[in-house]
């Protein structure tokens, strides 16, 4: 297949003229097989052209201008068309040929639209397998967060039981405590009772 230009070799307009070097300098460095077909000169390529080209893609005069792409008798597009396809990186697209081996080469959205089930199926489900490992492992932090609170609850209550018998075991010493200050107290009262008896019999026995 060879790609067909279509061109003004003698055209009066610059940018006609510059439309239609970067057309045939783009297909030059990507070494594209293309041949250039001159209106200017011969009739019957400017009548083939005009016949050729779609009347969806004519102006309102009917009357296209150069450049214009074709791919043998099929249609490809005019200047405008090409450097969109340019940029999208889709010029094989464009042009109706198979990229070359090893290029990046995006694909257009009628090709993309017509992958395989499976790859789209495969993709899915990837996702949902994504999806369900992200909700376990979400689930599993839950579940460590809950066991945490438990046994933080837990030791707050062990620690509550501590200080209470720590309290208990306080009181209990300063019952203690007191109830022998009171046994000394009432012991040292006895002692003083004492002398105050004997000094009373000493009395008498001088009475006597």
């Amino acid at each position: 297949m060879v790609i067909k230009v279509f061109v003004a070799t003698s055209s009066g307009s610059i940018a006609i003229r510059k439309k239609q070097q970067e057309v045939v300098g783009f297909l030059e460095a990507n070494k594209i097989d293309f041949k250039e077909f001159d209106i200017a000169g011969d009739e019957d390529n400017r009548k083939w052209m005009r016949e050729n080209v779609p009347g969806e893609k004519k102006p309102q005069n009917g009357i296209p201008l150069p450049p214009q792409i074709f791919n043998e008798e099929q249609y490809c597009g005019d200047f405008d068309s090409f450097f969109s396809a340019k940029e999208e990186n889709i010029i094989y697209s464009f042009l109706g040929l198979a990229p070359p081996p090893g290029s990046k080469v995006t694909k257009s959205p009628e090709e993309a639209s017509s992958l395989p089930d499976g790859e789209v199926t495969g993709e899915a489900q990837s996702t949902t397998e994504g999806t369900e490992k992200a909700e376990e492992s979400g689930e599993q932090e839950a579940q460590k967060e809950g066991d945490e609170d438990a046994g933080d609850l837990a030791g707050s209550q062990e620690k509550d039981e501590e200080e209470e018998e720590t309290a208990a075991e306080e009181t209990k010493e300063v019952t203690t405590e007191g109830a022998e200050g009171e046994a000394e107290g009432e012991e040292a009262e006895e002692e003083e009772e004492e002398p105050g008896e004997e000094e009373e019999e000493g009395d008498e026995e001088e009475e006597s």
